[in-house]
């Protein structure tokens, strides 16, 4: 495997901040990374040195000579009076790059190429910075929050677009079903130094707990000794011979990692001083467009007491518009929403709070409260809550103007929170939170006592979460669905096939005018079909098996970078060879059915 870029000893601090330090690790041609860290660590920072948009203060960064780097920032910057045609690249009148740039843009929802780039909104600004970066095929692409502003649609082809081929990727996402499918290797920022995962963040899970478990079984035998030591410190004169001296080097080391500390996860954050109704809201036949773009068309829904409920759909299609209008912030055009006498509502939207950036982030939260009664004698101060979602002691004394983008969407969520609302409508929470926050807030909300609606683009945190959607396909056309997200996707996926056989069968008739069918003739499968379908039944056998054993390989940590970068190159095509021999089965079973 041939190396792409290699990183030596690297620190970087900002003051008395240190982010990382005396980090190392390196890419080869072919591997897709996974960075992953806490709000605040340093990954936009080493993604920004790594693309030569910022220095370091120590280290050695070196390239693959004449190695070309494509960077996706988390806020690109453009010039607004050129178009997005140009912005893209300059194209020089060639027609195949052209062309390739329109299919691009298409997939991300950007049809005007035209259109000057200081009409876009940030969103989509994103969006053609990230086909900027695809379009100037780098040997090495660095993306930083790539799903951002991109709805589900965007994102799964995105995720196909990246795992297909022999691209080489580093990038930051904290969208867990994007990691896990599109990375081989995770790199973990954590305590000033990296960690590295020859696996997806499955993989990554089980072998960071394993890490974290040695690291402090270790401290636990660093501090038995550490009272050992101490002791003879203490009796010894300060005069000591040779042997002495070694021993007392020996116990400053051993003091070293006996006062290390690890972030010790809080115990789950339960409430049950939360009282709701059993009226929450009804939505009585409401309708609301705007232009010629249907929001929504007589409406009725009854939200249920306790209810978890997820929002999804490509952008456009209201989902913003709806929680808004539930919330009393835009009127409906026609029907009304009656709300429950109890209801106390929560709300988390995606523009954020504005903060006083002079104010210390403590004083945020006991602006609010001074503390949440949780029930049962129990309370929650301020302090303690910050404390839950990982803003430790010095941070909390920082002042709002010191927080990283991340921090600040973490202590936002924080001052909705600290309000002890018993109804959560949250729009996009997920955005720019480092994952293990988003662990945090997934426990949280499944013990909420109270109702839950989220809109959110993130797969794997709706799956937890909710269990309930409403799917928003647009103009006004919303699927009511029992279930979380990718039992809705596997319903749809069956959906199609089915659909797709009915059209098939609708043709063949018409084929022939002289064939005559009756109304309860069922077509039955050819010979050849059902030689194909017992040839499909064993080559599928055969694909999962084998993607069975590819996944057992990768997450054995004992692969040679050349077997683990050719095996991660298998699975992503074993996968779509699997989904459209699985698809024809069912094509075909549900003729024989």
């Amino acid at each position: 495997m041939t190396p792409y870029l290699d990183v030596q000893h690297l620190t970087k601090s900002f003051g008395a901040l240190t982010l990382f330090r005396d980090i190392s690790f390196s890419i080869g041609e072919g591997q897709k990374v996974g960075l992953i860290a806490k709000n605040g660590t340093g990954k936009s920072t080493l993604l920004s040195i790594l693309a030569g948009k910022e220095g370091y203060d120590s280290g050695d960064i070196v390239f693959r000579r004449d190695l070309k780097v494509g960077f996706l920032e988390q806020s690109p910057q453009f010039d607004p009076d050129e178009t997005v045609l140009d912005a893209c690249f300059n194209h020089q009148g060639e027609e195949e790059k052209v062309l390739k740039a329109k299919q691009v843009l298409t997939q991300l929802k950007i049809r005007n190429l035209q259109q000057k780039m200081g009409q876009l909104s940030g969103g989509q600004q994103k969006r053609v910075a990230l086909a900027n970066v695809l379009l100037t095929e780098p040997d090495l692409i660095i993306l930083d929050e790539p799903t951002n502003h991109l709805d589900l649609e965007m994102i799964e082809w995105l995720e196909g677009y990246l795992g297909r081929g022999h691209r080489t990727l580093l990038m930051v996402t904290h969208d867990r079903f994007f990691l896990d499918r599109v990375c081989s290797v995770i790199l973990e920022l954590d305590d000033h130094t990296v960690y590295t995962y020859r696996g997806n963040y499955a993989y990554y899970l089980e072998k960071r707990q394993e890490r974290i478990d040695n690291k402090r079984a270790e401290i636990a035998r660093a501090n038995n000794l550490y009272r050992t030591e101490l002791e003879w410190m203490r009796r010894m004169p300060q005069a000591r011979g040779h042997k002495a001296r070694y021993r007392e080097e020996a116990f400053y080391e051993l003091e070293k990692v006996a006062k290390q500390r690890l972030e010790e996860r809080q115990l789950r954050l339960k409430a049950s001083n939360i009282y709701i109704g059993s009226k929450i809201f009804e939505c009585q036949y409401i309708s609301k467009r705007f232009d010629d773009t249907i929001i929504l068309k007589d409406f009725y829904y009854n939200f249920s007491r306790f209810e978890k409920m997820g929002i999804v759909g490509n952008n456009g299609t209201g989902k913003s518009t709806f929680i808004k209008m539930l919330l009393g912030q835009v009127p409906v055009d026609e029907g009304r929403i009656i709300i429950g006498d109890t209801v106390r509502f929560g709300y988390f939207s995606q523009e954020g709070l504005q903060f006083d950036e002079q104010q210390k982030v403590i004083d945020v939260i006991r602006d609010i409260a001074e503390y949440v009664d949780l029930g049962g004698g129990r309370k929650l101060s301020a302090s303690q809550l910050l404390q839950h979602f990982l803003f430790t002691n010095e941070q909390q004394y920082n002042y709002v103007y010191k927080l990283s983008g991340g921090e600040r969407r973490k202590l936002y969520l924080c001052t909705v929170l600290m309000r002890n609302p018993n109804f959560l409508v949250l729009d996009e929470p997920t955005n720019d939170l480092d994952i293990v926050t988003l662990q945090i807030l997934e426990e949280y909300l499944q013990d909420f006592p109270g109702c839950v609606i989220v809109v959110s683009h993130d797969r794997y945190f709706m799956d937890k979460v909710v269990d309930h959607l409403l799917v928003f396909r647009g103009q006004g056309d919303i699927k009511d669905f029992p279930g979380n997200y990718t039992q809705y996707r596997e319903w749809e996926r069956l959906g199609n096939a089915k659909e797709s056989k009915e059209t098939k069968e609708t043709k063949e008739p018409a084929a022939s005018s002289k064939a005559t069918y009756r109304h309860d003739d069922r077509r039955r499968l050819s010979y050849k079909e059902k030689r194909e379908m017992e040839q499909l039944e064993k080559d599928i056998a055969a694909l999962e098996e084998e993607q069975h054993q590819l996944e057992e390989a990768l997450c054995s940590g004992t692969l040679s970078v050349d077997e683990l970068t050719e095996k991660s190159k298998r699975l992503p095509l074993l996968k779509d060879e699997l989904d459209e021999k699985s698809m024809r089965w069912l094509e075909l079973s549900e003729i024989e059915s």
